[in-house]
């Protein structure tokens, strides 16, 4: 089925290109006529001041539910607004229908402070399995494809991760440890260290972009939700890009993954990172503020939803 809608049937191409489509209607439609047009009330906090949403994320998901369920009949939608109103939601990442997961406004708190470093996240999947993702940066004017097997390409043109160069200082994003358990803050410090300079990360989407295209060696995460991870983690695999969680198993979208867990540029990146993550603190800096985020700019450091 996801087959068939993905690569076509008897030579015709398949409609892939109408979900990308999809995708830059809603946030023509929804995303950037409130982009440093937001009023107050179209902002709101969920779990804190760090955990925001928008009018923008609520009408852009709506939008996609209605737009990508058109698209491919039976399909489900794990959105990233709709869980947060009823978790149950999450239950379809494991059942035999297709199913979107979205996440309209990656780094909504880029996009409140009306900074261009956030983007529109898709993935197709079934059964666990990630087929297909879009990752769109509507201000970068940026869109990122990636289809299992089949490679990934930004704006057209084919991406390859590619890998640092021997001996250089790795450049890697991490989540905030101050957003973390104790032990998985132990394992976050641990990039803290020789050979390795680590940052704050900002939107999740494009820092996997920015790994994509070999602007930064790799990500690092404690946090599973698979609406911010499966259309970047599908990007840097077929880019030639490497990941895996802490215990040496891959990341799953279903959950129960054992965090911290990495993308890199190649598998022996991903190593690396690994064996600082599980090494805990050494030699603590006081980490850095900057970054290549994506290919063209990079997202604000501080984090996003």
């Amino acid at each position: 089925m996801i087959d068939d809608f993905l690569y076509g049937t008897a030579g015709h191409a398949g409609p892939a290109a109408e979900v990308e489509a999809a995708v830059r209607a809603a946030a023509a439609a929804e995303i950037m006529p409130r982009y440093r047009q937001l009023a107050a009330h179209e902002i709101v906090e969920k779990s804190g001041p760090h955990d925001l949403v928008t009018a923008a994320d609520r009408l852009a998901e709506e939008h996609l539910t209605a737009s990508l369920t058109r698209l491919l009949p039976g399909s489900a939608v794990v959105g990233e607004e709709a869980v947060h109103a009823d978790p149950a939601v999450l239950d379809a990442l494991a059942g035999d229908a297709p199913v979107w997961i979205v996440d309209p406004v990656d780094g909504t708190r880029q996009f409140v402070h009306g900074e261009p470093g956030f983007c529109t996240l898709v993935a197709l999947a079934r059964h666990g399995e990630v087929y297909a993702s879009w990752t769109y940066a509507p201000v970068l004017d940026e869109m990122a494809v990636a289809v299992r097997g089949r490679g990934a390409t930004l704006n057209g043109t084919a991406l390859h991760s590619g890998s640092p160069a021997p001996g250089a200082v790795l450049k890697v994003a991490m989540s905030h440890p101050d957003y973390t358990s104790d032990a998985q803050k132990r394992a976050l410090l641990g990039l803290r260290t020789d050979g390795i300079d680590a940052r704050a990360c900002g939107s999740a989407g494009l820092e996997y972009l920015a790994v994509a295209c070999g602007a930064q060696d790799a990500v690092a995460f404690n946090w599973e939700f698979a609406w911010d991870h499966a259309a970047g983690l599908l990007l840097v695999m077929e880019a030639g890009g490497a990941q895996s969680t802490l215990s040496g198993a891959p990341y799953r979208i279903t959950g129960g993954n054992d965090l911290p867990f990495t993308a890199a540029r190649d598998g022996a990146t991903a190593e690396r990172v690994l064996q600082a993550l599980r090494a805990g603190p050494r030699n603590q800096g006081p980490g850095h503020a900057g970054g290549p985020g994506p290919c063209r700019q990079g997202p604000d450091p501080a984090g996003g939803s």
